[in-house]
């Protein structure tokens, strides 16, 4: 499948050109994220903070969170010109529960590990399939740069854990954590789907 090319909502997932009177069906593309979309991706975000409580704790800098240092590549899904999701693939980093898990289960350095993060789409852009097109772009990006995809995932956003195990991601851990002086969190942990 071509993630950085248009689709219509209605196409399944096909790609297609929009012309003439089906430019009235929406339009839908996963593509690089440009620094241009950052504060697009940030307006969604805080949709979804609202709506949903992702991220669990709102970041003092909602743009760095977005951009994080170990960042290796990065993917808004648009739909009708307005960014509508986002999803990040990673380095390993400190506090991370899936990599380790993953890593020793399979015989896999961290090196050869990439988190996928940041997945959200706004609750106005749901129900035209951005949340598994855009884990499907960071699978595969992972996989062409050599790497193990996994991530971890607040257990209270269903609506996430049942879109991964959709998907075929496969459950490898669930583990607490503390994220604050108030605040003691579950995750699960996700290896990629089998090949």
């Amino acid at each position: 499948m071509c993630f950085d090319s248009a689709v219509t909502s209605e196409s399944g997932g096909d790609s297609a050109n929009v012309s003439g009177a089906r430019a009235a069906q929406a339009v839908r593309y996963v593509r690089p994220r440009a620094d241009r979309d950052l504060d697009a991706c940030v307006r969604a975000l805080a949709q979804v903070h609202e709506h949903d409580g992702y991220p669990v704790n709102w970041p003092a800098d909602p743009v760095a969170w977005l951009a994080q240092p170990t960042l290796v590549a990065a993917w808004v899904a648009e739909l009708d010109g307005r960014v509508a999701g986002h999803v990040g693939l990673s380095r390993c980093t400190a506090g991370e529960v899936a990599p380790g898990v993953f890593g020793a289960r399979e015989g896999v350095d961290v090196d050869e590990i990439a988190v996928v993060n940041r997945l959200f789409v706004a609750p106005s852009a749901r129900g035209h399939g951005f949340g598994a097109l855009l884990m499907a772009r960071a699978h595969e990006a992972a996989r062409e740069r050599g790497l193990h995809p996994v991530l971890d995932v607040v257990a209270t956003d269903t609506a996430a854990t049942a879109l991964y195990e959709r998907l075929g991601w496969q459950f490898l851990t669930t583990t607490e954590q503390q994220w604050g002086p108030d605040r003691r969190v579950t995750l699960h942990s996700y290896g990629p789907p089998a090949d």
